[in-house]
């Protein structure tokens, strides 16, 4: 059964457990996104020791390719993932914004050209549920319109007209059935949009409210509005979305940004950056981040951190890592991947461990001047 508590407060900021068909989960929580159905490089038994509690896996990748039908017929997401906890499925309508050039858009629906084979696939809240259930996720979201940041106000209202009667779509489709077909009740997620206008988002907000659903995502976001405009958003979720209900901002993992999200009463996060960065040879460490490739490693016998005790850090060096990197083996985007991913996962403890001690405010004002205001290989943040 899926249900949400806050075990605690500080200020804003909620300390909570999320529970699930595949177990429960503390928040504020940190999914790692695995688009296709695989977080890139990294085994589930990686995951699990980097401290991993919960996935994300994309819908309308996974509808193009294997398809809902075969995903069904191999024992469903878990199954095809070897992951035993619980995971979350987006809509699609994160595709919505980023495959803006290969899809049109109407109060029906949405018709994509596939980025696999240029085929036509058509995409509606009822289809999204359909395919979201037949996948088998603890989670699942609505469909909805994803404007860009620089949308203009009329196009940013009508995102929410849209989404908002998309979700009471949604809805309907998932009380019919949900139950998904390995037996188990999913839960449904409503999505609110409205760009940076504070009047929109209270509107989108009170429409998904009215749908009592058993937790609310905050979208739009981390979608080229800028990290100022984004804290304005986040100012007012606390007092839009009901209390017992979990909160989940969609997209976004920089530190700094959940560390903001948090104070504002955010309980659940999603990025791709600490897998994206790792093949990209980019590290996080508590001290700032570290360009693997950079010459000054060549040499280094130290870990990525010397206070991190994942695999990598206790096995490697930063110099094995840099030479890795510039030879093209896969041992070194999987290796600063686990670092991450760990990194992440012990920051998200951190943050819990801060909330139940009631000093979140002054612990993240620390943290943030660490990672942000030193420069730990010479090439800046």
């Amino acid at each position: 059964m899926f249900g949400f508590e806050v075990i605690c407060k500080d200020g804003k900021a909620r300390r909570g457990r999320l529970s699930t068909p595949h177990g429960s989960v503390d928040t504020p929580l940190f999914m790692p996104v695995g688009t296709a159905g695989s977080i890139k490089g990294v085994t589930p038994d990686q995951l699990c020791q980097a401290g991993v509690a919960m996935l994300l896996a994309n819908t309308y990748h996974l509808m193009l390719r294997p398809g809902p039908a075969t995903v069904a017929g191999l024992g469903g997401l878990h199954k095809l993932m070897a992951w035993e906890a619980p995971l979350l499925t987006d809509s699609g309508g994160y595709q919505v914004f980023s495959l803006a050039h290969l899809r049109t858009i109407d109060d029906d629906a949405v018709t994509f050209r596939s980025h696999i084979d240029g085929s036509a696939v058509r995409l509606s809240p009822e289809e999204a549920v359909s395919v979201q259930r037949a996948l088998g996720a603890d989670v699942i979201m609505q469909l909805d319109e994803c404007p860009p940041g620089d949308a203009d106000k009329s196009a940013v209202a009508a995102a929410v007209r849209r989404s908002a009667a998309w979700a009471r779509r949604c809805r309907d489709a998932w009380a019919a059935h949900p139950t998904c077909p390995a037996g188990y009740e999913q839960a449904l997620f409503g999505i609110q949009q409205g760009g940076v206008h504070q009047d929109l988002r209270a509107q989108s907000a009170a429409e998904l409210v009215r749908l009592d659903l058993p937790g609310y995502a905050i979208g739009g976001l981390s979608v080229g509005e800028g990290p100022q405009a984004m804290r304005g958003v986040l100012e007012w979720i606390d007092g839009e979305f009901p209390a017992d209900r979990p909160r989940y901002l969609m997209g976004v993992g920089e530190p700094a940004d959940i560390l903001t999200a948090v104070q504002a009463g955010v309980d659940m996060f999603d990025c791709v950056l600490p897998t994206r960065n790792g093949r990209n040879a980019q590290a996080f460490t508590h001290a700032g981040r570290i360009h693997l490739r950079n010459t000054r490693w060549t040499d280094d016998p130290s870990p990525i951190e010397e206070s991190c005790t994942c695999y990598a850090c206790r096995n490697f060096s930063r110099g094995a890592l840099r030479h890795y990197f510039l030879a093209r083996e896969m041992l070194g985007p999987t290796l600063v991947s686990i670092h991450n991913l760990h990194f992440f996962s012990t920051l998200m403890d951190a943050i819990r461990r801060a909330i139940a001690d009631g000093d979140l405010a002054a612990s993240a004002r620390q943290w943030v001047e660490r990672m942000y205001n030193q420069d730990t290989d010479g090439s800046g943040h």
